[in-house]
């Protein structure tokens, strides 16, 4: 199967009201378009998706921009697969990158944390003060960040959020990044897993603010000359872009070359100072290179090739730009959505079970046999309140990964050796062959024979036990019978500085009073 870059994006009418948008899939290469999920309308972060891969295929959730509806699309058809009906309208969504679990976002400042596989709210909490406009699940999916209007944003422990013993508590979040001043419009979360990873957020007050989340601490801060609305990070997280709603982005490079008289030219890394490290950028950096790239259409948001060569650029007039990133170029504009808004953009791998492309490696029969050899990834409906016993019962549906299979029988994902696999049977299956039952009966005498000598041993030392026991008892009795004795003869004998006539005195005494008389 050849590997195929494709753009993914979605799209809104300009005034809310005023039409419907769709989500299309688009050839990178020619701007083609390969695929169209209609009667969807999602505002900027309300779009998220997972990949065809491990033998499921993936899926698009869109949460609409006037109505509390979760529109849920797969690849392999190209119609609505089904709505979901949400508590309340969401201003942004997230799905980790398994695909296990969706995030959503209020304008009041409340977020949702459902499973896609069961459909269970586990969590819902108020999390900011203001409204919601980004959230992002780290790439491990063990933690949720989210951006909001109050200038703050939040990391969050998935696992403290799914956690049962701490439903009736308000969860707090792992660390709050605090350094922002206006809201936060976007985030990017760097590659590795929480909390080593990196973290990028941009706001309108001018500012891209790095951080370190296993310390807690910002590293950078970029200062702009206009208010950045969006930003996209190189995968090597060696450069970024950061976009102004005007039409304005700007290329900031992470690394850069300095020379030295004795060293030559060495690489070193920009910023990493902390609070006080503040750099400014300008239109031009220090060796005069353009660092802007001028849209004529405000910007609503930016991604970057899977090959990080081509710089994808979204516009709230429809049209989607592809630079190069090299050399700033504008190599092809993709026009099919003029007069709307790019509300989401990403690039993918095209899906194999993409309809209407449905790949030739799968040996379908017919495109309608797709769901057969590569099953749709479960969504159920998400609950609209927190369930007690849905959360005990805990019913998934979970798909295992289909694997191929060799002419041997032996699935490939296994690397099984057959000289290994020889050894293991002739000592797992052959002793069941004929000639055991010589050996059964041997292996049986054997261990009876054990069993009587055992018998005897259990015999011999319940008879030093009762000769111990008999020895003890005695000691005991005798112990106690000399104690007896010894204090009765204690009780006869007078005391030390007694006189024998003392004792006899009261008897005298009584004597003469009976002689008087």
């Amino acid at each position: 199967m050849i590997l195929q870059e494709v753009v993914l994006c979605a799209t809104a009418p300009q005034a809310l009201g005023s039409g419907s948008g769709a989500i299309v899939l688009h050839d990178v290469q020619t701007g083609t378009s390969l695929a169209s999920f209609k009667q969807s309308s999602s505002a900027p972060h309300c779009t998220s998706f997972v990949e065809t891969r491990d033998g499921q295929g993936g899926f698009i959730l869109a949460a609409q921009q006037d109505k509390s509806i979760l529109n849920v699309y797969n690849f392999q058809k190209d119609q609505l697969a089904f709505k979901i009906v949400l508590p309340e309208r969401l201003s942004c969504i997230a799905l980790d990158n398994a695909g296990s679990f969706c995030a959503g976002g209020t304008a009041q400042g409340r977020i949702y944390l459902w499973e896609v596989a069961s459909g269970i709210l586990y969590n819902s909490w108020d999390a900011h003060y203001r409204h919601v406009n980004v959230l992002k699940f780290t790439h491990d999916g063990a933690a949720l960040i989210s951006g909001s209007d109050d200038s703050g944003v939040s990391v969050w422990s998935v696992a403290r959020l799914v956690d049962n013993d701490t439903q009736n508590e308000l969860p707090t979040p792992y660390c709050t990044l605090s350094d922002h001043t206006l809201p936060v419009k976007d985030i990017i979360c760097g590659l590795g897993a929480f909390p080593t990873c990196r973290v990028l957020t941009a706001s309108l007050d001018h500012s891209v603010k790095i951080w370190d989340i296993s310390s807690q601490s910002l590293l950078t801060t970029f200062h702009f000359p206009k208010p950045i609305s969006s930003a996209v990070w190189d995968i090597t997280e060696r450069s970024f872009f950061a976009a102004s709603p005007d039409g304005s982005i700007y290329q900031v490079n992470l690394f850069r070359q300095r020379t030295e008289k004795h060293a030559g030219q060495t690489i070193e890394a920009v910023g990493g100072a902390g609070v006080s490290d503040i750099i400014r950028v300008a239109d031009e950096d220090s060796n005069s290179r353009k660092r802007l790239i001028s849209v004529d259409q405000p910007i609503t948001v930016l991604t970057i090739s899977l090959t990080s060569s081509l710089l994808l650029v979204g516009t709230a007039t429809g049209l989607i730009h592809i630079y190069d990133i090299a050399s700033h170029q504008l190599l092809r504009t993709i026009s099919t959505h003029k007069g709307m808004s790019i509300s989401h953009l990403t690039t993918m791998l095209k899906p194999p079970d993409l309809v209407g492309h449905i790949s030739l490696s799968l040996n379908l029969g017919s495109p309608a046999d797709a769901k057969d050899i590569i099953p749709i990834r479960p969504v159920v409906p998400f609950h609209r309140m927190k369930d007690s016993k849905a959360r005990e019962a805990h019913e998934v549906a979970m798909m295992l990964p289909v694997q191929d299979e060799t002419p041997g029988g032996i699935p490939s994902a296994y690397d099984y050796p057959e000289a290994d696999f020889q050894r293991d049977h002739a000592f797992f299956v052959q002793p069941n062959a004929i000639g055991t039952s010589e050996a059964s009966s041997a292996r049986v005498a054997e261990l009876e024979a054990e069993v009587e000598n055992l018998r005897e041993q259990l015999g011999k030392a319940k008879g030093i036990n009762d000769v111990m026991w008999e020895t003890v008892v005695q000691k005991i009795m005798t112990q106690e019978k000399q104690k007896a004795a010894v204090e009765g003869q204690n009780a006869t004998v007078p005391g030390e500085g007694e006189d024998e006539n003392d004792v006899e005195r009261p008897r005298k005494k009584g004597k003469k009073t009976e002689s008087k008389k």
